[in-house]
């Protein structure tokens, strides 16, 4: 048997595998043969019997949603229903870059510009929630056009952020109100990282090394949204968290990895997330909701 057939059958044991097991774990796409995401498409291929190209059509449409609202964003500056939010993208794009540093610049307004369009009630992709939305486009978009590379070329390190999503969701929540915005914000942020790790040539190991250094560095982050609207923090969280997943993209890709073990931070941060209190969990009853400004909003919109 040719070298060929010899990958056809390793690639066919894989997706047997896949099929018996979804419960795909970070440590899995960590020992997969580079490049990761194409063991995470043969898995996903085996699981839902798709073809690859169904779902290599499926990211390209979530791309080109996703470039729509970074668009929109940096275009408009028409405020949320709240008024707190809505012209932080824009204004950041046409400011001066005071710091000459582009891709910081880009980054961090193309993750704004999201989530304001969210804010807005426009289109956007979840990725994998509204309030992180922002982050995966904000990291990944940011770097190829900065880099000048095609979206063509995103389509594959976007599978990949799917299948470290998944791994993550399987083991832990992801949502603000079962364990903050460490399991939101963090999971979008271990996404973008992973993706913008093999976008850059990283190995399957590099790519789950930064994606678990951009959660270790999440655990512990409070879900606190002013009035209980996806807004304030969650704007400018995502700006934050686009850069953070670009930092841990590079640290991995000059062969940085995470002390603990990819899976074991995934377990740790859901330790955390379930002796959270209730107050600090997206309920608005803590941090930044509960300040004399925050409640003053809440009164507002309840018109009292």
């Amino acid at each position: 048997m040719g070298a060929d057939g010899a990958a056809s059958d390793g690639r066919r044991d894989r997706c047997a595998r896949a099929a018996g097991d979804d419960s795909v774990t970070l440590d899995e796409i960590l020992n997969a043969p580079s490049p990761a995401s194409q063991w995470v498409l043969d898995s996903d291929c085996a699981e839902n019997g798709l073809s690859p190209a169904i779902v290599k059509e499926a990211m390209r449409s979530r791309i080109a949603e996703m470039r729509d609202s970074v668009e929109r964003g940096l275009a408009s500056a028409a405020p949320s229903i709240t008024g707190m939010v809505g012209w932080n993208a824009k204004g950041l794009w046409d400011a001066p870059d005071v710091l000459q540093a582009p891709l910081l610049r880009r980054v961090q307004a193309y993750a704004m510009a999201v989530n304001e369009e969210n804010a807005r009630m426009g289109r956007i992709v979840a990725a994998p929630t509204a309030g992180s939305a922002g982050t995966i486009p904000g990291a990944l978009l940011g770097v190829a056009d900065h880099l000048k590379i095609s979206d063509d070329d995103l389509v594959m390190p976007m599978v990949l952020a799917a299948g470290v999503g998944k791994a993550i969701s399987k083991q832990m929540f992801i949502s603000g109100a079962a364990g903050g915005c460490q399991a939101e914000i963090g999971s979008s942020a271990a996404m973008a990282a992973a993706a913008v790790t093999e976008l850059l040539g990283g190995s399957s190991r590099a790519c789950v090394h930064a994606a678990a250094m951009a959660l270790m560095n999440t655990i512990g982050l409070v879900c606190d949204p002013v009035g209980g609207y996806v807004e304030v923090p969650c704007v400018s969280r995502n700006a934050f968290f686009a850069v953070h997943a670009v930092s841990s993209a590079q640290l991995a890709l000059s062969n940085l990895e995470s002390f603990i073990p990819p899976d074991e931070v995934i377990s740790a941060m859901a330790q955390v997330g379930r002796m959270m209190p209730l107050e600090l969990r997206e309920t608005a009853e803590g941090g930044l909701a509960q300040t004399p400004t925050g409640l003053a909003v809440t009164a507002r919109m309840e018109g009292k």
